[in-house]
């Protein structure tokens, strides 16, 4: 039994990136709301209070009740978790005079502290808050301190009790890994030993138990979240496992086929259904992007409830939910969070529908994802296929989607991506794609006139999607790229590239 480490969520979005440096350590973590904590925490072997979109001195802030928590197990409080440190055990949070936000650098470390052990004495750190600490609380004493915020971190005398102003889990926070490494192992005396291959271990026995002698329906996408998800149930049950791919007719050219023939070296039970049809009759004159989610999840259940019904004994439809996609749909601890964009594979089954979802990867990032793939010895050019949303071309193709504009922007898309291939480029971009905009723009081909469509070529880096800076492309490649695609895809006559990165913008542009 791995040693768990228990954070309290208050909402904010950073609590995932929290769990994803926990779990970079090779160390267990789980996400409780702070209203849902357990009266028992004989499980876990440490707590970590997060973030959040709240000031303590509002009257809506959370109030956890830390009794059972503080001075019992090693406690380390982030941002909002050490102001409420704070505020609720005698020190003083009070508005800022200046929003402290950005990078900082440590300006003076208790470096006798080993909750500072290895950190450089001007290490840059990165702060979000408008409130700041302005008196430590009873028995604590000063960690740490920048040029404009003194009590940028303290601890507790006597107890295990941590706290920090700033964001360790952040990469702009340059020492952030190792602080929390010193927090997680050398005072809380937690063991690295969560690995891909003990999450595949227990992944595949948890499923044994929660699935026993049902069949299972998994709708395969072709990327790396649904076959990592098909691999580990295969191992678990077999020939129980039925996997189902849908051609919604929004995949990329030719995708259908050589997905189909991509899974027949793998062992699975695959079934491809063509719904192409079904999809862009419904999706006809729709143009909100929202509306056109929904619509494609409703498809999708729909079809996964006809062809459930075909397959015997069948109980459980499995999907490959990742973090990214159920953080961006609703808070995946139930916290006050907003939603971004809704997805099609999250939020659960209408009633009518006789299946129960089983969701094998809903803990973890892509990233974490592609290692559990891996030491299942998927193959490379898997593992290193771009993500592709779940409702495909519908939200790259801006305005009203008909199998005309699919069809061009398949085109579009298959070019820039096998140029990308060619140039050795491919691997080095996290995700791209290309989009189909809602406007016409006046070009010349022939000494004529033409009024034709405008596509954009999007190309991010990232590690769990949750952030994303675009790729700075070689002019020369992407001159190439837009000659091209002109040239050879008729009602194209401009090429633009989205040089916007996540946040403010978001990775697809719908």
């Amino acid at each position: 039994m791995h040693q768990k480490v228990l954070i309290l969520d208050f909402g904010s979005q950073y609590t995932q990136l929290i769990a994803r440096r926990v779990r970079e350590l090779n160390i267990y973590s789980e996400i409780i709301p702070f209203d849902k904590a357990p009266k028992d925490f004989s499980d876990y072997s440490a707590v970590i209070l997060s973030g959040s979109p709240f000031s303590v001195r509002s009257e809506q802030a959370p109030s956890p009740d830390l009794s059972g928590i503080k001075g019992k197990l090693p406690l380390l409080g982030i941002c909002y978790g050490a102001q409420f440190l704070a505020a609720n055990f005698g020190g003083k949070v009070e508005a800022s005079n200046t929003r402290e936000y950005g990078r900082a650098r440590l300006m003076y470390i208790e470096e006798k502290d080993e909750f500072f052990s290895g950190i450089s004495p001007n290490a840059q750190v990165w702060m979000s808050h408008s409130d700041t600490i302005t008196a430590l609380p009873n028995g604590a004493r000063l960690l740490a301190s920048t040029h404009d915020v003194q009590h940028v971190a303290y601890a507790f005398e006597g107890e295990p009790t941590y706290a920090i102003q700033f964001h360790p889990e952040v990469y702009h926070t340059t020492e952030g890994t190792q602080l929390l490494k010193n927090f997680l192992v050398t005072i809380a005396g937690l063991k690295q030993d969560w690995t891909p291959n003990a999450f595949i271990e227990e992944t595949v026995e948890a499923l044994k138990t929660q699935l026993s002698d049902d069949r299972v329906i998994l709708g395969l996408s072709g990327g790396v979240d649904s076959s990592v998800a098909a691999l580990l149930l295969h191992k678990a049950i077999g020939e129980r496992l039925h996997c189902i791919f849908v051609n919604n007719g929004l995949l990329r050219k030719n995708e259908f086929e050589s997905v189909l023939e991509q899974y027949k070296g793998f062992g699975l039970n695959v079934k491809g259904v063509d719904a192409s049809q079904r999809f862009l009759s419904a999706l006809e004159g729709v143009e909100d992007p929202e509306t056109k989610r929904k619509i494609i999840g409703k498809v999708f259940v729909d079809v996964f409830d006809d062809e459930s019904k075909q397959v015997e004994q069948a109980k459980w439809l499995a999907q490959g939910t990742i973090y990214p996609d159920v953080i961006e749909s609703v808070s995946a601890s139930g916290g006050p969070s907003v939603t971004i964009k809704s997805h099609h594979n999250v939020g659960g089954l209408p009633d009518y529908m006789k299946l129960k979802v089983v969701e094998p990867l809903k803990s973890l990032f892509k990233d974490e994802v592609r290692r559990v793939g891996a030491a299942m010895h998927m193959p490379p050019e898997l593992l290193g296929r771009h993500p592709f949303p779940g409702p495909g071309l519908a939200i790259r193709i801006l305005g009203a989607i008909s199998a005309e504009r699919v069809e061009l922007l398949q085109e579009v898309d298959a070019l820039f991506i096998e140029a990308l291939k060619r140039e050795g480029l491919y691997d080095k971009v996290w995700q791209a794609g290309a989009i189909l905009l809602p406007v016409k723009s006046v070009g010349v081909m022939g000494d004529e006139r033409t009024y034709e469509s405008v596509v954009a070529l999007r190309a991010v880096e990232s590690t769990d999607g949750m952030t994303a800076d675009w790729v700075d492309l070689p002019y020369a490649f992407l001159q190439e790229v837009s000659n091209t695609i002109i040239n050879r895809v008729k009602g194209v006559n401009r090429v633009v590239y989205d040089i916007s990165s996540k946040p403010p913008a978001t990775i697809e542009w719908e």
